[in-house]
């Protein structure tokens, strides 16, 4: 498998780490923290070395009951940061994290390569055709409802099914709207419960049927502290516990905040899988 990054092949042969860069004040683990240019290019140079593939770039927290931000305020925050990175650092793989295509749009014309739409379409009707058009990567993630509301007691018939049949529908929307490249996230934590969540870890092997790339974002997310009854600052042993079980099932992406520690479950999974 391999991702289109504007001309260039991303071979996805071995799983790949996205480091995640919040440049919200909310954000569930590390809102607030990167608030000027001098934090942000020192975190993503950190990253960089460290071995991330991509950075995820996002200007809208998407915690449960996280409130909708205006497009404007969006493009405000993300645009600046994205063209100070890639003045920067030339060759850096920069996803957009955004539901919204006309950030999609600014954001991939500043620099960003890939559009990670946590709603898969959902909330802005034109983002397919918008990333159509544009022939970039779209990382399309399962969510029930909206962030606002998403964990208000969500309900299933049979989860793995029901993920499976909506991801379907949309995969084969995208491909008529010209999206050529499409990364599947099941959305761990986007509308389901705890265990929900640790079903759809457990049957992840299920998403290969159909035939995408599958990204995976658990980290330090709560349904690791709450099975470990502790927070988002000590769940990073859990984040690897989850990540070694996600590449094992078959995930072609992890999604982090600890590219050290991801890069080296990514290694030592690959060196088993190569020498047994």
């Amino acid at each position: 498998m391999t991702l289109n990054i504007k001309g260039t092949l991303l071979d996805l042969s071995k799983p790949k780490v996205m480091g995640i860069l919040n440049i919200t004040p909310d954000s569930f683990f590390d809102g607030g923290e990167y608030n000027t240019e001098e934090k942000i290019l020192s975190q993503v140079k950190k990253m960089l070395i460290e071995g991330a593939d991509i950075i995820d770039i996002g200007g809208q927290s998407s915690r449960p009951g996280a409130k909708k931000l205006t497009i404007k305020k969006e493009i405000d925050r993300v645009i600046p940061i994205i063209k100070l990175i890639t003045k920067k650092y030339k060759n850096v793989i920069i996803s957009i994290d955004t539901f919204n295509s006309e950030v999609a749009k600014k954001a991939i014309d500043a620099g960003a390569s890939i559009v990670n739409d946590i709603s898969g379409g959902d909330i802005d009707k034109d983002m397919y055709k918008v990333v159509g058009n544009l022939k970039v990567p779209y990382i399309m993630m399962h969510m029930k409802g909206v962030p606002s509301t998403m964990q208000n007691n969500p309900k299933y018939d049979d989860i793995i099914f029901d993920i499976i049949k909506n991801l379907s529908y949309k995969i084969d929307l995208a491909k008529k709207a010209g999206i050529l490249d499409i990364i599947i996230d099941p959305g761990f934590g986007f509308g389901k419960s705890l265990k929900d969540n640790f079903k759809i870890l457990k049957n992840l092997t299920s998403f290969k049927q159909l035939n995408q790339p599958i990204m995976v974002g658990v980290s330090r997310k709560s349904m690791i502290y709450n099975v470990l009854e502790s927070n988002a600052n000590d769940a990073l042993n859990g984040t690897t516990c989850l990540n070694s079980i996600s590449i094992n099932n078959g995930a072609n992406i992890i999604r982090v905040h600890d590219v050290k520690e991801a890069k080296e479950t990514v290694k030592l999974i690959g060196f088993m899988n190569e020498n047994s």
